[in-house]
């Protein structure tokens, strides 16, 4: 059975985690102790790029520091793709820029990945707005951007994300723009699912095994929703499976998650992978009755709006 290590890492909010351990993470980014007054906790992001739990399908992983001292943060080596980015923003070049991203660029579900250059181009203005651009270009390199181990390089609190080749990976931050068009999104969702699974606060997920379509909704108040259907079945037939009051939980410090569900001596848990190795799939259901394992599938992770 699945313990959550067979999967290296794991998703978007830690809830507690000791200092010794957190202070750890920092240490891949050779960070020394004296910078750090004080760590408040980990805020995890994006489905990610949302929902109360994901920042972005983010998604990615999206780290909070409470308190930054004015010393350097980044690394003198990343420094040039550092400014070579803020540059590239700054110039207001749309299409200079669309060669600094990594595609896809997730953004929160419900909402499509920006899968390429020509589509960063067109909705460019949806993920860069104002706000996001001034926290860009009024950025210093040296104190405003902090190198994190393999996560990445990112800016301030993780509002947005690059490798260490100076690529765009996460965005995490939603324009006015991009805040309707999920709504939009959300609606149209549930207005297309069955009656019976029309209600829920946001949409989490929906992925597929060999044998089942699965969806998990977050109902509000940490309660989420599990619903599966036979592979051939839509989302617009009932389900043949409903449970509820299943639970978040976070696995490792590299945004790999699962969500828990219980029925009798049932337990369907859904594990996404984040970060993981090469060939891992980015999502796996087990199903154990009475603590045996009954089932295991690697799923691939979709958006409904696109099929």
């Amino acid at each position: 059975m699945y313990t959550g290590t067979c999967f290296p890492k794991l998703y978007f909010q830690q809830n507690q985690m000791s200092v010794r351990h957190t202070k750890n993470i920092y240490h891949d980014a050779k960070t020394p102790d004296t910078k750090w007054y004080s760590i408040q906790k980990i805020i995890f992001a994006y489905h990610f790029l949302t929902m109360k739990k994901i920042s972005l399908a983010l998604l990615f992983v999206s780290i909070t520091y409470l308190a930054y001292s004015q010393e350097e943060t980044l690394n003198k080596k990343y420094r040039p793709v550092v400014i070579s980015f803020i540059n590239a923003v700054k110039s207001g070049d749309v299409e200079k820029l669309s060669s600094k991203i990594k595609y896809p660029l997730n953004r929160a579900y419900p909402i499509p990945p920006i899968k390429n250059k020509q589509e960063f181009i067109k909705r460019y203005k949806e993920v860069f707005d104002d706000n996001l651009i001034k926290k860009i270009i009024t950025s210093k390199a040296e104190t405003d951007w902090s190198d994190v181990g393999w996560r990445g390089i990112m800016l301030l609190r993780g509002d947005l994300w690059l490798d260490t080749d100076g690529k765009l990976i996460a965005v995490n931050h939603q324009s006015r723009l991009e805040s309707k068009e999920k709504a939009r999104l959300i609606n149209v969702e549930k207005n297309s699912v069955h009656p019976s699974i029309g209600n829920f606060e946001q949409p989490v997920l929906v992925f597929e095994t060999a044998q089942y379509r699965i969806r998990i909704d977050d109902l509000g108040n940490d309660n989420y929703r599990y619903a599966s259907w036979p592979i051939k079945s839509k989302m617009s037939d009932k389900p043949k499976l409903i449970l509820t009051n299943g639970k978040f939980k976070p696995d490792g410090s590299g945004g790999n998650h699962n969500y828990q569900f219980k029925s009798g001596d049932y337990i369907y848990t859904c594990f996404i992978i984040i970060m993981g190795e090469k060939g891992t799939p980015p999502a796996q259901l087990v199903i154990t009755k009475a603590g045996k394992e009954i089932l295991s599938q690697p799923a691939k992770k979709i958006n409904p709006l696109l099929q």
